[in-house]
């Protein structure tokens, strides 16, 4: 696969897969784009702007947590309407990746 097609396909499912992981628990930004890289090998600086986004989107909200090691760490937690978004984007994305999975198994 080229890197361009890798990279459009990645940033297409990266809000996606931020709530899914805002789903499981409350996360700092650094903390998620950590979890990305590993997972889906996204760079970190593409999560701030995003985050930013979706709060401005109201998806998200932020609360400060006393750190030890430093400043506190603002960390974001799903809105009722990150959730309910959460929930229709998973819907769609299992509806798309089957109708590309079909078109796929058709083509072989």
């Amino acid at each position: 696969m080229s890197e361009a097609i890798e990279i459009q396909l990645k940033k297409g499912v990266l809000a996606l897969c931020v709530l899914a992981l805002l789903s499981r628990a409350d996360s700092y930004a650094y903390e998620i784009a950590s979890q990305l890289a590993k997972d889906i090998d996204m760079g970190e600086g593409t999560i701030y702007p995003l985050m930013r986004r979706m709060q401005s989107d109201g998806l998200v909200e932020t609360y400060l947590v006393e750190s030890q090691s430093g400043p506190p760490r603002k960390y974001y937690r799903l809105t009722p309407v990150g959730r309910a978004s959460f929930t229709q984007q998973k819907t769609e994305w299992a509806a798309f990746t089957k109708a590309v999975d079909d078109i796929l198994g058709a083509a072989a």
